[in-house]
């Protein structure tokens, strides 16, 4: 029942975004360049762009976000980003609205926005378009793989040695088509901080009593991002920075579209930048927790601890971040723990993901003969199960 609210709020606020762009002004120009270092505010406006463009127009929308995680549209976040990491260093998670996988973002990652017509819409001609941005500023051993992720350094397959990295991504892809518009936007890694990518991107590994439990068991319908190394273009060539390749992808998609910059400028955007309602409203879906946890696909989670008493198992089924069932087995606990437990997973059913054990830390919980017990002072082995989930799950 709580997930389909959670899905009506999201369609709500999807409509309420809709209407709202009958006072947004028209798109003149095709270049966008954005002065604003927040996330929500670029995804938004890149969708506002999306949404707004005429059908035929060719569109490149140049950005950079302060330190966030961005997850795909149909991505797990537990499964994809280490949560306590995120926590620790304060940095935010978004969910942006295109497909593809997890990425990182800071000052030293360039994010490019192309939008075309659908008809000619081609992923491969987009992927080359940046490819020729980056030769041209002079990378060394630069190529699109197979999946048009751009690469640079040594290629695995070559025999020579050179004096740059091995083989290594700068940049990802993700893409959105909707009726007759699509683009491909992707990052540029050039002076990303490496250390933070992948302390945040790695899943996390719980440590209890030295013994380290992964994510492995977390088996979700959402789409894996897929992990590869990475690094940065001024690792091969210093010079290079933001401005540097934001220029030369300007100069290729021009050539590419045949967009004469005299004849149609380039518009410097900010969070002042008039689009009616419409982005205020997107920003405010993006950090909705309908939108950013609540579209969660379906998932289990299964883990296993052994304490000094037993060994305890739990499953935890959850769709749109919600519980929708939970189950902690304990098949050496004496009767009155395995009813105490059974009770805690039936209290975690109906709860958001991560939070429910906040919500009933503390609470009164009622055993199976309908005795009130103080969950606080409830027998050790429960309290133990309870800091082990409390750990796990979040």
């Amino acid at each position: 029942m709580l997930s389909r609210s959670a899905c009506r709020i999201s369609r709500k606020l999807s409509y309420a975004r809709a209407l709202s762009t009958q006072s947004a002004p028209q798109i003149q120009n095709s270049v966008f360049v954005s002065h604003s270092s927040d996330p929500l505010f670029n995804l938004s406006f890149e969708d506002w762009l999306f949404r707004h463009s005429p059908p035929d127009k060719s569109l490149l929308f140049l950005y950079r976000n302060s330190p966030c995680v961005v997850i795909g549209r149909n991505q797990n976040p537990w499964k994809e980003v280490n949560m306590r990491a995120l926590r620790e260093r304060d940095v935010p998670l978004v969910r942006r609205r295109s497909g593809g996988g997890t990425v990182y973002h800071d000052m030293g990652n360039t994010n490019f926005s192309i939008h075309l017509a659908r008809r000619a819409f081609d992923r491969r001609t987009t992927a080359a378009l940046v490819l020729r941005a980056v030769q041209s500023l002079g990378i060394p051993r630069a190529r699109l793989n197979d999946r048009n992720d751009l690469c640079v350094g040594e290629d695995k397959m070559s025999p020579a040695p050179t004096a740059v990295l091995t083989a290594g991504h700068v940049s990802g892809s993700a893409y959105k088509i909707v009726n007759t518009r699509a683009y491909h936007h992707g990052t540029m890694l050039i002076a990303t901080q490496l250390d933070a990518l992948g302390d945040l991107l790695r899943a996390e590994t719980v440590c209890r009593q030295l013994r380290p439990v992964s994510q492995e068991t977390m088996v979700t319908a959402g789409v894996a991002s897929v992990r590869s190394p990475v690094c940065n273009l001024q690792q091969s060539t210093p010079h290079i920075e933001h401005s540097v390749f934001a220029r030369a992808v300007e100069r290729e998609f021009r050539r590419e579209y045949t967009i004469d910059e005299k004849v149609d400028p380039t518009q410097l955007i900010d969070q002042s930048t008039s689009t009616g309602s419409y982005i205020e409203n997107g920003i405010t879906e993006l950090k909705s927790w309908d939108w950013l946890y609540g579209q969660t696909p379906e998932f289990t989670y299964t883990i296993s601890e052994t304490f000094a008493w037993g060994s305890v198992t739990a499953k935890v089924r959850a769709k749109h971040a919600i519980i929708l069932s939970c189950t902690v087995d304990a098949p050496d606990a004496p009767p009155h723990i395995s009813r105490a437990l059974d009770a805690l997973g039936t209290e975690a059913e109906g709860q958001r993901y991560g939070h429910w054990l906040q919500a009933v830390d503390g609470d009164v919980a009622r055993d199976q003969d309908g005795d009130e017990k103080d969950r606080n002072m409830h027998d050790n082995e429960v309290t133990e199960v309870e800091g082990w989930l409390r750990l796990m799950l979040r």
